[in-house]
Parts: C-alpha cells; sequence; structure tokens
C-alpha cells in the first residue's frame, strides 16, 4: 500500500439495534480526491467520525501511513465537520491563529498561515470581524481554513459545499484540487453528484452502513447498462415501457433516457420511436453519477 494512504479496513458500528456501519473498507491515496456518497443516514459522518476519533468503531481499523490513527496522527488531519465548529464570537484571525496552535504550530507560523489562508479564500476585509456576523457562505470558508491552517497531511471533509454560491464552490474546488496536487488524500463527502463527478478520482457510494460501490467514475459508469437518449416530440408517455430488454430510465419533454439490457436491440427501440412520430435524436450514452447513485440506493451492489 502506497505510504501517506487512509485507510478504512473493515470498520463496523453499531448504535444500539441501529448497523451504523458494516464492515467499511476503501482507501484514500496520495493527492488524491474522493467523492464519498450516500443518502441521509446511510453511515458517511459516522465513518468520517470515526476516522478523527470522535467516535470509536466496534471492529476493523482505520490506517494513515501505514500505521494505526493514534491523537498524534489525528493532529495532522484537517477536519471539516457537516455540523460547523467555529467559535462564534471570535474574529476571524485570532480564531484561526488559535485552532492552528491547538495543532501544534508555533505563533509565528500560525499567523502567518492564517493570513495566507485568509487571502487565498478571500476573506481579507472580513479578517477582524467575528465568526457570527459573517454569512453563512464566508463562515464555510473560514471553516476551510480553520481545517487547513495547520498544513494537514490528510483531509477529511463532511459537505464542504453545503450551502455555498457557485462563486464559493469553484474557489472551494480548486483548492481541493492544489490540496491532492500537493500529495494530500482528499476525502468529502457531498450531496451535489455532479460536482463529485466532475472532482473526484474515485467514488465511494455507500448504502446502510455498506460500500456498495468504489471505483473511479469513468471505471463505475462503464459498467452500468449502456443507455439511449431518444428525442420524439409526439411519442406519448410510456411508448417504450413494454419494449422487450428496455427499462424507462427518465421521461421530460419529448425525451426518453433509456436503459438497455445487453441482449436489447437497439433499432427496434428506434423503430418503435419512429412509429410515434418523428426522432430527433437517437444517441447512445454513459450513466451519470446521479443515475448510478440512485441504481446503487435502490438496488445495493452495482460491482
Amino acid at each position: 500500500m502506497p505510504q501517506r494512504t487512509l485507510e478504512i479496513d473493515s470498520v463496523s458500528k453499531r448504535f444500539g439495534d441501529v448497523v451504523a456501519l458494516d464492515s467499511v473498507s476503501f482507501d484514500v491515496r496520495p493527492g488524491e480526491l474522493f467523492g464519498f456518497v450516500g443518502s441521509n443516514g446511510a453511515g458517511k459522518t459516522t465513518a468520517m467520525r470515526i476516522v478523527l476519533g470522535v467516535v470509536s468503531a466496534d471492529a476493523g481499523e482505520v490506517r494513515f501511513d501505514g500505521r494505526p490513527v493514534t491523537h498524534e496522527i489525528r493532529t495532522r488531519i484537517g477536519y471539516m465537520p457537516e455540523e460547523r465548529g467555529l467559535y462564534p464570537k471570535m474574529k476571524v484571525l485570532d480564531q484561526l491563529v488559535y485552532l492552528a496552535q491547538l495543532h501544534g504550530m508555533p505563533p509565528n507560523e500560525a499567523h502567518r498561515n492564517a493570513e495566507t489562508w485568509i487571502g487565498r479564500l478571500g476573506l481579507t476585509d472580513r479578517r477582524a470581524d467575528e465568526v457570527q456576523k459573517l454569512s453563512l457562505g464566508n463562515q464555510q470558508r473560514v471553516q476551510l481554513a480553520a481545517a487547513l491552517v495547520h498544513d494537514p497531511a490528510v483531509l477529511v471533509l463532511d459537505e464542504p459545499f453545503s450551502g455555498l454560491d457557485p462563486i464559493a464552490v469553484d474557489v472551494m474546488s480548486d483548492v481541493l484540487r492544489e490540496q491532492a496536487a500537493s500529495g494530500v488524500p482528499v476525502i468529502f463527502s457531498s450531496h451535489q453528484l455532479e460536482l463529485v463527478e466532475r472532482l473526484c478520482d474515485r467514488v465511494g457510494i455507500i448504502r446502510s452502513g455498506r460500500i456498495v460501490a468504489c471505483d473511479s467514475v469513468a471505471e463505475l459508469t462503464s459498467s452500468a447498462a449502456s443507455q439511449l437518449v431518444v428525442s420524439a416530440p409526439a411519442a406519448p408517455p410510456g411508448w417504450a415501457a413494454a419494449l422487450p430488454g428496455v427499462r424507462v430510465v427518465s421521461e421530460s419533454g419529448g425525451s426518453t433516457v433509456l436503459e438497455l439490457a445487453p441482449d436489447a436491440d437497439d433499432q427496434s427501440v428506434l423503430a418503435a420511436a419512429l412509429a410515434t412520430g418523428p426522432v430527433h435524436e437517437f444517441t447512445r450514452r454513459k450513466a451519470s453519477l446521479s443515475e448510478l447513485f440512485r441504481t446503487a440506493v435502490a438496488e445495493g451492489a452495482i460491482r
């Protein structure tokens, strides 16, 4: 296993009768952006809290750089919780300096890093403001700065893009790419699957505490059933539902997305569409991550 890899190895966790994680295993490699996605309650936050030591695992192990994660290693993790953990009455600069020093950084270096991230994240004009006086988007930027200010060796971010406007999303995306490019393993959860698909090298999908898919987006989508996009404005709703080997994925405004079984005949589909009137588009395509996610959540393992 490469060095500086974050490994989650057969981790399980139960809360009373609820199984939050069931032998979850995956890794986040050096320089990799790893998207961790699942429905609410699927186990994402529990897994991240176990990495941080906030919650203890019932079984399994978390390792970084080939060693079990200890308190010393956790001080090298940059963490952004879903429930924001800032001190509302502290000023932005003071807070970042304080948090950097909590991670063991000398005062001068902590101050220098805090100023660097304040500038990088567009907070220079708000550096002397109390956090509670900032917009939610700017609070989010401060929270990201807090995860980065101590030069972490690994980043664990829970819903970092939640509530951000498009410009702030671009800023945060660039920062995460830069961190990965410097060799830092980066894992983040998000419900914004188009963003995950665009940013991530690999994606793990968790369902009811179990990993049901884990690979690159290209590999995951290439393994999905073939799809057709058919634009037939005159076709009535449900026109393709009875065709053999065909599943209707979506219908909207005369455009129908179909999933074809391996032995399905696309020419029969075209003939059926033409029987309803003109066909303006008939195109094969790969499934999107959003469609793959819906399949995984509905049906379980897809690989």
